[in-house]
């Protein structure tokens, strides 16, 4: 992963979260490797260091002795040192998780409810929130992080539908996510919101160039580059799950015919109600050719399988890795499969959501997701205050 700072003074608040993330992904880290990775001078790093230490972010000790002389501290990130909601809704319910600096739930707690209305949902995060802050009264709360199903700001396929929400448009989530947790909100699409998860506490800087498949009710995707993902003009890129896949198919709710997620999706398969062997059968030739697709758009290191999918089923559709077919990803040098299961499980959205919370607690006036010069705090199609939408 590609972690470089910036030694303008405008940039100390990005400096400040590039700091923090190289630490938890090298720590324990000595200063002076720290400003060699990031670019930054050792005196920026120290004030930054030493900001953060007195901020209860880092924790200091001192690396074993390799010679003469007293070894310089490394520093590791101090897990205990702030804690974020992560927040999720989807069509069936919705679930929190209070999660610490290192990416560890503490707890958790769900509530079902098919299709919630804006204001049944926000009823419901407050008082699950409610609940988690008085399990742990004393806890330093840096924010919450929402994930949802998108795409958003598109009239013909925003909340329309079996795989995504009713009724949302033209509401304030923003606002509403920090009147329910009485905290800064920040906001995403589910699926990016999975692949930082997993980049930040699965699969880590081992891959950084990679397309995280997201299996929800619907189906959509996100391409990493550079540990980052990649979000597109509006903030919708990925929505692969609306790629016409079968001319003239099935009619779906975007207005299309033939989509992919018609077909490759949690809800299809439910509809199906045949066992996950013989639905994967049945769609492994639309899913290879989807896979394909990827690959030869993007270029990927790999296809990471991840979602609200259990593991048998994701497991079972990376096996398909053997009957995938030609595109330019059958390198004979590759050292990664081309399809692989993501190393963290269902949970990886609610501490992906909540990292956004603590991104951007840490780097306030950094990276605007969704943003557009004529939107900046507005994102097109959804009123989201004046706070930064993302990271």
């Amino acid at each position: 992963m590609s972690l470089r700072g910036t030694n303008q003074e405008m940039g100390r608040p990005f400096n400040r979260r590039i700091v923090l993330e190289l630490i938890r992904l090298h720590g324990p880290i000595a200063r002076n490797e720290i400003a060699d990775r990031t670019g930054l001078t050792v005196q920026t790093i120290s004030n930054i260091v030493r900001e953060l230490e007195e901020d209860g972010f880092l924790l200091s000790s001192r690396l074993k002795p390799a010679g003469r002389g007293l070894p310089p501290s490394a520093l590791s990130i101090n897990p205990h040192g702030g804690h974020a909601f992560g927040v999720q809704i989807t069509p069936l319910g919705i679930e929190v998780a209070l999660v610490n600096l290192g990416g560890i739930i503490i707890a958790s707690a769900r509530e079902a409810n098919d299709n919630a209305s804006p204001k049944q949902c926000f009823a419901i995060i407050a008082k699950l929130v409610k609940r988690l802050k008085t399990q742990y009264p004393d806890v330093r709360l840096l924010g919450a992080g929402l994930a949802m199903p998108g795409p958003f700001g598109v009239d013909s396929m925003s909340f329309i539908g079996p795989t995504t929400l009713s009724g949302w448009q033209d509401v304030n989530i923003r606002q509403q996510l920090e009147n329910a947790c009485g905290l800064p909100g920040f906001i995403e699409i589910d699926m990016a919101t999975a692949a930082l998860g997993e980049q930040l506490y699965g699969l880590g800087p081992n891959l950084s160039d990679y397309y995280y498949l997201y299996f929800g009710l619907g189906l959509g995707g996100t391409m990493v580059h550079g540990g980052e993902t990649v979000r597109g003009n509006w903030g919708n890129a990925g929505e692969i799950g609306h790629l016409t896949i079968v001319p003239e198919g099935e009619s779906c709710p975007c207005g299309n015919h033939g989509c992919l997620e018609r077909y490759v999706s949690l809800e299809a398969f439910g509809r199906r109600k045949i066992a996950e062997a013989d639905w994967v059968s049945e769609i492994g030739p639309l899913f290879t050719r989807a896979v394909r697709m990827i690959e030869n758009m993007y270029d990927p290191q790999t296809i990471v399988l991840g979602g609200l999918a259990p593991r048998s089923l994701l497991t079972r559709l990376s096996a398909l890795a053997d009957s995938l077919g030609n595109s330019i990803a059958a390198r004979h040098d590759r050292t990664v499969p081309r399809l692989m299961v993501a190393s963290l499980g269902e949970d990886t959205v609610l501490r992906g959501a909540a990292a956004l919370a603590v991104r951007g607690a840490l780097a306030p006036r950094e990276g605007r997701m969704f943003r557009h010069p004529q939107t900046q705090d507005q994102w097109k199609g959804v009123a989201l205050g004046t706070a930064a939408v993302g990271t």
